[in-house]
């Protein structure tokens, strides 16, 4: 069963989430990468506000490809998680509720998705085309000057991920980690 979630996200509705949940996102998310990152961090070292409410809302580790003609937006498929870890308890700590990628977290970023009541969603790596079937519209809102690591604002229609770490902290990733493949896999 899809459970489908809408933003911004409140404790109400991270708390009907768990780990393995496939979910379907609708409403307004927005991607942000690497630079993006260590730019929000510095604004926020600065004493300055993000660029946009990060209440309740959910950053995509993302860059868009190129839009076709007629197209909103080329295929945008999470990239690796971990590259934010350093930046992400902060961003956190003043009220994002979830970040969407792929792979691992830190222990640092489980601990405060767990303090503050967050989520982690993976999504799939090779669906980036899929995903951008969810997307109805798309603003860049941040830093253009980054290209398409800018920070843009998608409005999203049942966009595909599943929890990967739960607001209890517990993480699909665990599973694989206790029962890793035969030898004969690698």
């Amino acid at each position: 069963m899809i459970k489908e979630i809408f933003t911004p996200l409140s404790d109400q509705i991270i708390n009907g989430l768990s780990v393995g949940d496939m979910v379907h996102i609708t409403g307004e998310i927005y991607t942000a990468r690497d630079a993006a990152h260590i730019r929000m961090i510095e604004l926020l070292d600065e004493g300055y506000p993000l660029p946009f409410n990060v209440n309740g809302a959910i950053v995509f580790y993302a860059g868009p490809c190129p839009a076709p003609e007629g197209i909103v937006i080329g295929s945008i498929g999470p990239t690796t998680a971990g590259r934010m870890d350093l930046h992400s308890p902060k961003l956190i700590s003043h009220g994002l509720k979830a970040m969407v990628g792929k792979g691992l977290r830190c222990e640092k970023v489980r601990n405060a998705i767990v303090n503050y009541h967050g989520v982690y969603f993976a999504g799939a790596g090779g669906v980036a085309a899929l995903m951008s079937k969810s997307v109805k519209s798309v603003e860049v809102v941040a830093f253009a000057d980054l290209g398409t690591e800018a920070i843009r604002r998608l409005t999203v229609e049942k966009f595909p991920v599943i929890v990967a770490i739960d607001s209890k902290g517990r993480c699909i990733y665990d599973r694989e980690r206790k029962n890793p493949p035969p030898s004969s896999w690698l």
